[in-house]
């Protein structure tokens, strides 16, 4: 069984990998892996988990299905994380909050324009998540640049910039949400150990990219961004609840910090307040109208799919932690890396193939959060290879980035690329040829930044 389970998940994980191939939904390929996964946890529980079933009298089963609770109870903050962060996204967007920001953009010149672009998603998905800042600044390009063909570069900077700003926020990518919520990492931390590392990620493209590009980009006719239809809302119902939104996303590190309580309680109660708010502000409207701007409205409009993906894979993920395989694996890279730094640097490139929220559950689960002060104790005597795994410590921080940007090398490496080419329609081997290696050594840079302050 133990053999069969991981065989389950490689062929789960491929699914994963080949979806637009197949055509078969990740989040579908997700469910089922979890599923087998856990059935034949539980079938072959009394071969996998013999010392662990000797604990409860001989029941195995019972066993497993403690350990997938517990496990479901962590998944279950994340996932009602998410979903309160997506709600409140999409409530800003369906009262157009976000043209308060896309509309004061008015230059022309294409290198202005390149660095304007990549300053505004950087600090925008740190605000937000990379996901939904690449669909906001996508949307925005086409308003800016007519012709596909010529905002792919642009694209291209967007998916760079916007993982970019996820991986030194809390709340800027679902990887380093997950590592946050498990207490990896704290915001003050990741933050200011991280801050310049990513903007370096992004630096090193936007000059490389500037030496060449001249002239003023062709703006869209008239006909091309004339509005079809009046305004939903009022610039009053638009800046309160942008506000509001924005309000809601950078309290819930205040929140945690003051309460202790998990970010999800934090962002419940901000989605809480916006909701309260848009049903007041949108009393008087009639049903047709106040609908779509109501949190029931917006509810329809938030990616579930992409919710159950991460339940799926997550759940999976947990398996084989529980089976033993992180454990196998993770004392595998030790063995055969010898360091941090470069397996830290593997799972970065190996999340640019693959997805970057299970190779971070994995790694999660497979290197154990040191909070015990007799393990640190005797941490000189392992090398010092427990303290990196202490809250901050250089293996969490450094996970967060490389798991963060490195998928940037390839369009189908984050949810950001994956958005970016859906929207747009760029192939990958365009993308390929003008992006990958700009975003290859960005990465690389912003690793090698964050190894030299560490030597400081």
């Amino acid at each position: 069984m133990y053999e069969f389970m991981a065989v389950v998940f490689v062929l789960g994980y491929l699914c994963i990998a080949l979806e637009h191939p197949l055509r078969i939904d990740k989040a579908a390929a997700a469910l089922l892996t979890a599923v087998l996964c856990w059935t034949l946890l539980v079938l072959g529980a009394d071969q996998l988990l013999p010392a662990a079933a000797a604990g409860h009298g001989g029941d195995a089963t019972s066993t497993v299905v403690e350990s997938l609770r517990h496990h479901l109870g962590e998944v279950s903050e994340i996932l009602f994380f998410l979903l309160g962060a997506m709600t409140i996204v999409e409530l800003v967007d369906s009262h157009e909050g976000f043209k308060v920001v896309t509309d004061r953009i008015r230059t022309r010149k294409r290198v202005h324009l390149l660095w304007l672009v990549g300053f505004l998603t950087f600090f925008l998905s740190a605000v937000l998540d990379n996901l939904t800042t690449t669909i906001v600044m996508v949307s925005l390009l086409r308003k800016l640049i007519r012709g596909r063909t010529e905002r792919w570069l642009y694209v291209g900077i967007v998916v760079i910039a916007a993982n970019a700003g996820g991986a030194w926020s809390p709340i800027g990518d679902v990887t380093t949400t997950m590592l946050w919520i498990g207490g990896q990492i704290t915001t003050t931390g990741v933050i200011t150990s991280l801050f310049l590392p990513s903007l370096v990620c992004l630096l090193v493209p936007l000059l490389i990219l500037s030496v060449g590009l001249r002239g003023d980009a062709p703006r869209p006719r008239i006909s091309e961004t004339a509005e079809s239809r009046r305004d939903p809302t009022t610039p009053f119902e638009r800046n309160l609840v942008l506000t509001l939104g924005l309000g809601a996303l950078l309290f819930v590190p205040v929140f945690k910090t003051v309460t202790h309580l998990p970010p999800y309680m934090g962002i419940l109660f901000g989605l809480g307040v916006l909701w309260v708010t848009t049903e007041v502000i949108h009393r008087g409207k009639n049903a047709e109208d106040k609908h779509p701007l109501s949190v029931v409205g917006v509810l329809r409009k938030v990616d579930t799919t992409s919710v159950l993906f991460f339940l799926g894979i997550l759940l999976a993920v947990s398996s084989l932690a529980t089976a033993g395989h992180l454990t196998q694996v993770a004392t595998l890279l030790r063995e055969s890396l010898g360091n941090i730094y470069a397996i830290n640097y593997a799972i970065g490139l190996l999340s640019a193939v693959v997805d970057n929220v299970p190779l971070v559950a994995g790694a999660m689960k497979m290197y154990p959060l040191v909070e015990d002060p007799a393990l640190l104790a005797g941490a000189a005597q392992d090398g010092g290879w427990l303290a990196q795994f202490v809250v901050d410590g250089r293996f969490w921080e450094l996970l967060a980035f490389c798991a963060g940007t490195g998928g940037s090398s390839l369009i189908i490496g984050s949810a950001a690329g994956v958005a970016a080419m859906g929207m747009e329609r760029i192939s990958f081997f365009w993308y390929l040829r003008r992006v990958s290696l700009l975003a290859f050594l960005g990465y690389t840079g912003g690793a090698a930044t964050y190894l030299a302050l560490m030597q400081i």
